[in-house]
Parts: C-alpha cells; sequence; structure tokens
C-alpha cells in the first residue's frame, strides 16, 4: 500500500501481561497480529524520521486482536473497522523498554507462540512503513502526545486464538509476555 491502514483503540482495549483474556461475545474468528508498539514521549507533529525517531520514549511488544469475520463484514460494507479492532481487550500489551542505546527500533526481533507452537516471527527491519513514517503519518492527522501508543503492524503468520489458548509475544530486545484467553 502507498500509506498504512490507521484505525483507533480506546484504553479499555489495553491488557496488561499475565492477564485473562475475555473471547469477545460479538465476532467468532479472533486472530492475534504481533507488533512493535512505540510509546511517544513529547507532544508536537514530526516531519522527517530524525524528528519522528526523536518522539520515541519506549518500546514493547503489542498484540492486536481482530476479530475476523466481523472485519470482512465491515470491509464488505465499506464500514470502518472498530468493531472488529477496537473492542475491550483488543491490545495486550508488554511492559514498555525505555528507549535508548543500545536498543534501536529497526533491531528488534519478534515473535508471537500459541500454546507454545511459533505462529509469527518478524524483525522491525522487515516492516512495509519504517517507525518513523508511522510516526510522521499519525502526526499529520492528530497532535502527538506524551504516552500515546502507535501499533506498527504484523508481519505473516497471524491465525485464530480460541478459548483455553495461552498466547505468549516475546523478544530478545524487550523481553516476553503472555495472556490466557477465557
Amino acid at each position: 500500500p502507498a500509506k498504512p491502514v490507521i484505525f483507533m483503540k480506546p484504553s479499555s482495549s489495553l491488557v496488561h501481561p499475565g492477564e485473562t483474556i475475555r473471547f469477545p461475545s460479538h465476532g467468532r474468528e479472533l486472530h492475534h497480529e504481533t507488533e512493535v508498539v512505540v510509546q511517544v514521549g513529547k507532544a508536537g507533529k514530526p516531519s522527517t524520521a530524525e524528528e519522528a525517531e526523536g518522539f520515541i520514549q519506549a518500546l514493547t511488544l503489542g498484540l492486536d486482536l481482530t476479530l475476523r469475520d466481523v472485519q470482512r463484514e465491515m470491509k464488505t460494507k465499506g464500514l470502518p473497522w472498530e468493531l472488529a479492532k477496537s473492542f475491550d481487550q483488543s491490545a495486550p500489551l508488554g511492559d514498555m523498554v525505555p528507549y535508548r542505546e543500545p536498543l534501536h527500533f529497526d533491531a528488534i526481533q519478534f515473535a508471537c507462540y500459541v500454546n507454545g507452537e511459533k505462529r509469527q516471527e518478524g524483525a522491525s527491519r522487515d516492516m512495509i512503513f519504517p517507525i518513523p513514517r508511522l510516526i510522521i503519518e499519525v502526526g499529520e492527522v492528530w497532535a502527538l502526545r506524551p504516552g500515546d501508543l502507535i501499533f506498527t503492524g504484523t508481519p505473516a503468520g497471524i491465525g485464530p486464538l480460541k478459548p483455553g489458548d495461552r498466547v505468549e509475544i516475546s523478544s530478545p530486545q524487550l523481553g516476553s509476555w503472555s495472556w490466557s484467553i477465557t
């Protein structure tokens, strides 16, 4: 795509590490999407990659949980995706890691496991849109504020979750976190 797809999630979407995730009642096909997450550290609207990097306060991994059946229906009707992506507990989030040397946004490796089976593996350097560009794109529409979170996109391997599953996301640079689905 020429531009990233941008959508928003309410604060009720956030799930701390180790908390239980309730399977949402308004869909049937819950899918995981593992993503690097940027925490913004200052207010403004960056216009260059160098400026955008200065907005990164911390990094972690997160899950963009998606109700794929609901998303398909929304796409077919040309409607926004919030019902598919922005429900309660749709954004499990790891602990923030301060952004400083030797950590670099282009050198993050990460993976997702469901019940111990590797489902996704990726690296931030292989993303369609580099992290600074994503920060610029979001900042063109909304003034960024300290504490804002930007989920950055997912590699191949997205897949289903069901009640009873345990999902873990991990990165050698950032850490490892897990959740159970009920």
